[in-house]
């Protein structure tokens, strides 16, 4: 494809992308003018379009993607021409999922199905689904990357960026990947091995500050260095280096938001150097993500707190020496999250699937770790606290910290959820080459499987989808640094945890029956692949609460 061909196939993909984006908005219009009330969004009015809200709130993200790995496309030029092939297979899929669920939702929207039905046939959108969408393109994707063996293109990042990105695969390869399996199998601990090199490279520190013994600089954010690290240590395993990076950056975060000078300089060190490993206590088992509701109280006692009530889903509580747990400071339920406070809680690190810690006081906190299909390594628990003791300087930002609980992790929860997309890249990266492998070995009626059209096609597919994974996270992380991003970070989280599990899905279909056993890596895959859409922000609770709820009250 020559330089001007390339142009106007990726501006035809352009226009395509608005065109439909156009009646995305005109929906979103729509709702907020079906649930207005006295000029404000009365949210149990759009409650009563919870299937319209989610699924505009796909389309928007699968847009989204179609334009950022477009915009990828263009900067990649003439360096390897599977850019522009990837960005235009993708944005004829996207286009064309968006107005399938258009349609779909036509009459709970107000649109016309007529109008919609006519866009088939816009001239754009009709020559790139034609020209873009075919079998024989999508085919030919998987095919030249069959040829050359690699699933890897340009990554555009900066060179120190690519010797980290380089220093973590490498980690990732050669201490991780073999142990993977059974930690997976066998439902281990994180042995000490990983945990003790993955602090010498700096993983906890990787979000924290220069001057606290961290890896980003002082001066500015760098969620992008910290989601290329996840990416490499998520494609080793999710369960066992993937999610390293997450609860020290949001314990950071929080830190950062609202603690003092003297909690800053206390914990921030020792997070950075994996001397305290964290967990995050925050969902609790009747509200989920329904974070205003927690009711874990805190009660005000001589010289500090204590802790009574019970979290759920705590990764990591077992082996982690320090929680960071939002309770209810606050007597008073109206306050809702207005009543929230974040508390620093020690505790010594335990192995095993359970947990339990008395103080000389007579306080208690227990853990149980929940049996999950996968992500085995990390433990989630249910934790409960007793009576459990919390001195004044844990509180995070002390009696100034009263009731900001809530505030202090939102920044944390933008940067978990745009890791949580990076995780899902990795995820999705791992499949990809096994997939890939196996397709070029095993033979079928006397051909490799690779050579079959079906099987080129699922594999041009996989590779346009982890394309625009990636670089829409990328996108999204230079925004966040920035200052900007918040939606985007939910986006590409709610785009990349739902092509996760179909891109693992396909990467185990290759494999046929071998995709099935537990000594096949893609099994491992496919069901880790699974908790992605679920934690950092359920798909529905994202979804309805935050993307759609977000775009209705700006439509």
């Amino acid at each position: 494809m020559s330089v001007g061909e390339r142009a106007v196939a990726l501006g035809l993909a352009d226009s395509s992308i608005n065109t439909v984006d156009q009646f995305v908005r005109r929906g979103l219009k729509n709702l907020k003018t079906f649930s207005i009330v006295d000029g404000k969004l009365d949210g149990d009015l759009l409650d009563k379009h919870q299937l319209s809200c989610y699924e505009l709130a796909f389309c928007t993200a699968e847009l989204a993607a179609a334009r950022e790995v477009c915009v990828y496309a263009r900067k990649v030029g003439d360096d390897d021409s599977l850019a522009t092939d990837a960005a235009l297979g993708f944005s004829s899929e996207a286009v064309t999922s968006a107005l399938q669920r258009l349609l779909a939702r036509a009459t709970d929207l107000g649109l016309d199905v007529v109008e919609l039905s006519a866009l088939f046939d816009d001239s754009a959108i009709s020559v790139l689904r034609a020209q873009y969408g075919s079998a024989e393109f999508l085919a030919g994707i998987g095919s030249a990357v069959a040829d050359r063996g690699s699933s890897r293109l340009p990554t555009l990042l900066s060179d120190d960026k690519e010797m980290v990105r380089d220093m973590f695969a490498r980690f990732g390869a050669d201490v991780v990947d073999p142990l993977a399996e059974k930690i997976h199998r066998h439902d281990l601990d994180i042995p000490d091995e990983i945990l003790k090199q993955a602090a010498e490279l700096g993983c906890f520190g990787i979000s924290i500050p220069e001057r606290f013994g961290g890896l980003q600089p002082d001066d500015r954010d760098d969620s992008l260095g910290m989601i290329v690290v996840t990416e490499e240590l998520s494609k080793a395993s999710l369960g066992a280096a993937g999610s390293l990076i997450t609860r020290p950056e949001i314990a950071a975060k929080a830190l950062l938001q609202g603690g003092t000078v003297a909690q800053q300089e206390t914990w921030l060190p020792q997070i950075a150097s994996g001397e305290k490993l964290c967990a995050i206590a925050i969902t609790e088992p009747n509200f989920g993500s329904d974070v205003a509701s927690l009711g874990l109280k805190a009660t005000p006692v001589e010289g500090g707190w204590v802790l009574n009530g019970s979290k759920t889903w705590c990764t990591f509580a077992g082996k982690a020496s320090l929680l960071l747990a939002m309770a209810r400071t606050e007597k008073d339920p109206a306050l809702g999250h207005k009543g929230l406070s974040l508390f620093l809680v020690e505790k010594p690190a335990a192995t095993g699937h359970e947990f339990r810690h008395q103080q000389p006081e007579g306080g208690v906190i227990q853990g149980k770790a929940i049996a999950t299909l996968g992500y085995r390594g990390m433990h989630s628990y249910d934790v409960f606290f007793e009576d459990y003791f919390v001195p004044a300087d844990c509180l995070i930002g002390e009696e100034n910290g009263r009731g900001k609980g809530f505030y202090f992790t939102m920044a944390g929860f933008a940067g978990g959820r745009i890791q949580t997309a990076a995780r899902a890249t990795g995820v999705m990266q791992a499949a990809f080459e096994k997939a890939l492998s196996y397709s070029r070995e095993r033979k079928v009626f006397g051909n490799p499987v690779g050579d079959y059209q079906l099987t080129q096609v699922k594999l041009g597919r996989i590779m346009a989808t982890l394309t625009a994974s990636r670089q829409f996270s990328y996108a999204v992380a230079r925004m966040m640094d920035e200052g900007a991003g918040q939606m985007e970070a939910s986006l590409v989280k709610l785009f990349s945890c739902r092509a996760a599990e179909w891109v693992t899905r396909e990467a185990m279909q290759i494999h046929g029956g071998m995709g099935y056993a537990e000594e096949t890596a893609v099994s491992r895959y496919f069901v880790d692949a699974r908790v992605l859409s679920i934690f950092e922000g359920a798909e529905e609770t994202l979804a309805l609460k935050v993307i759609a709820r977000n775009l209705v009250a700006n439509a």
